[in-house]
């Protein structure tokens, strides 16, 4: 009678084995002892031998294929024996065979994603059904303005209801996780309704608004459309119901709690050291443009200042009050949309990757001479984080398995290196990258992080130059830090903390001189990265930093 051979269990923590090698085939005559195939344990790889004898008549796992234990392996029973009872009923419930398996994945696998299609595009449907909307109308949604962006906060409203819209207007200003952009219309008419106020946050393609024809009653649309944040129905209709009454008094609120201005013209005038609320605002409800901000002159707002009030100048400075000992004097800060990515995307990082440290010092004397030698060129600035990407870059294309990704059943290698570099902002923290970075030199690559940490710290990064990171750079030197590790940045592998250079006592050729060293920590995802592979990239950047010339080879 034929027997069944089972995926064996070969060590205590083994759950799934893959089939590296058949020794043997379908035909083939087995005898007692005989090694049957090499298996893939989570330890090591294994040859398995059989403990029966007779013919190999079925192989339910091929080459290369994963199944858990006690999946179908193989039968083995006389030759001719008829085992179609034993493939077809309770070996398949039990091992996926893999004929079997590709009949139900043609027949089974796409019932799945239809149904996940009609849940995701039932929204979609139903937002852009033309029996449920009046002629004319349209709803805008909250936009996806960044890859990884799920929701967004209204950071200020530039239209109000009742307004006349035309395309290409800026309709408000939103704070994604990364940054905050304006959105501008695609459709011209009159703002009806707002969804999501000021300071609120929704999810992507919640109701942020309906434009249509002027008077036209959208009673029921946005109830029917929601799907994340608030639409305060009640406030809108007040809202342009009065706009006569509450016109002066907007005007006054705008000119002394809120100044409109465009981020760009933020930017320039805060360059400038100019008081945005000496300058008359050009475009819409009184905002300031960029044309306001590099137009205005001080000297026109200057006697304005002069002949302010001397009642102005006598208030008192406010003054907090006084908190005794022992009680409690906090302060509560809403979370910005990058504050709440950057707790998601580290805290998955830290519980899901098994992070671990490998710290080395470098005298960096010669890197210091190098560098002043570069920085004599005209025209030229090197900084010491330019010299350690390079020396990364080039050690990443000897090492690639520190240039890797993680997944489930398989690993990445990058053959690419593009480098993340760490920059500080306002509210958290971006990670700008540079593309193919292994091919640009020193100079090269200075001037992009400066254009880059440029656009990260006035909000006018891009989504597509946060993206396709394979490795990341993270340097506190600059404010003194000696060292420090680093959360992975996923889906990289690895991340190198840069520390401060310091003066300090050194041995060299067995007498104590002054030198400078630096201190560098990699954090590795021990997934994919194995302490050998992540000291030998030390090694090779050590020899980099150390001499380097040898980056010139």
């Amino acid at each position: 009678m034929a027997t069944k051979i089972t995926m064996p269990r070969l060590s205590d923590t083994m759950t799934e084995g893959t089939v590296a090698t058949w020794l043997k085939k379908v035909g083939d005559t087995i005898k007692e002892g005989d090694i049957l195939a090499e298996i893939e344990t989570d330890k090591a790889t294994m040859e398995f031998e059989s403990f029966n004898s007779g013919t190999l008549l079925y192989i339910g796992i091929k080459e290369g294929e994963t199944a858990p234990v006690d999946s179908l392996l193989a039968i083995i029973g006389k030759e001719g024996e008829d085992i179609s009872g034993m493939t077809s009923g309770d070996a398949t419930a039990k091992t996926d065979a893999p004929a079997e398996a590709k009949s139900e994945a043609k027949t089974a696998a796409p019932a799945e994603p239809k149904t996940e299609e009609k849940k995701e595009e039932a929204p979609a449907e139903a937002k852009s059904t033309p029996a449920s909307l009046p002629k004319g109308v349209v709803v805008v949604t909250m936009p996806r303005l960044s890859d990884t962006m799920t929701e967004g906060t209204v950071a200020t409203w530039l239209k109000k209801v009742g307004d006349e819209v035309k395309e290409g207007d800026i309709l408000a200003e939103i704070e994604t996780d990364k940054a905050t952009m304006e959105f501008e219309s695609f459709n011209s008419g009159t703002l009806l309704f707002i969804g999501i106020t000021e300071g609120q946050s929704a999810p992507v393609d919640s109701v942020l608004a309906i434009i249509g024809p002027a008077g036209t009653d959208i009673a029921g649309i946005a109830e029917n459309y929601k799907k994340g944040g608030d639409a305060p129905k009640a406030a809108t209709a007040d809202t342009a119901s009065a706009p006569v009454a509450v016109a002066s008094n907007t005007t006054e609120e705008n000119s002394s709690d809120r100044i409109f201005a465009s981020p760009l013209a933020k930017q320039i005038a805060k360059d400038k050291g100019i008081n945005l609320s000496q300058i008359k605002g050009s475009g819409e409800k009184g905002r300031i443009t960029k044309s306001d901000v590099e137009n205005f002159t001080p000297s026109a707002a200057q006697p304005a200042a002069v002949a302010a009030p001397s009642s102005t100048e006598a208030q008192p400075a406010p003054v907090r009050p006084f908190i005794p000992a022992g009680e409690k004097d906090t302060e509560v800060v809403k979370n910005s949309q990058m504050r709440k990515t950057i707790a998601i995307r580290l805290s998955e990082s830290i519980f899901t990757a098994p992070h671990f440290y490998l710290t080395v010092e470098i005298a960096m004397d010669e890197a210091m001479k190098s560098r002043a030698a570069i920085n004599n060129i005209p025209d030229t600035k090197v900084s010491f984080n330019d010299m350690v990407i390079k020396a990364c870059a080039m050690a990443l294309k000897r090492h690639p398995k520190v240039n890797t990704q993680w997944q489930a059943d398989a690993i990445i290698i990058n053959h690419h290196v593009n480098i993340g570099v760490a920059v500080a902002v306002e509210d958290g923290l971006v990670v700008p990258v540079l593309p193919f970075t292994d091919q640009m030199s020193l100079t090269q690559i200075g001037g992009n992080v400066k254009d880059l940490a440029g656009k990260a710290k006035t909000k006018k990064l891009q989504p597509s130059e946060m993206e396709g990171s394979t490795f990341t750079v993270s340097n506190l030197g600059m404010f003194g830090i000696q060292s420090f590790t680093s959360i992975i940045n996923q889906p990289n592998s690895a991340i190198l903390s840069v520390g401060a250079i310091e003066e300090k006592p050194v041995v060299r050729n067995g007498q104590i001189v002054v030198g400078n060293t630096m201190m560098l920590t990699l954090a590795c995802d021990h997934r994919t990265v194995d302490g050998a592979t992540g000291a030998q990239f030390l090694q090779t950047l050590r020899q980099y930093l150390e001499n380097p010339v040898t980056m010139l080879a």
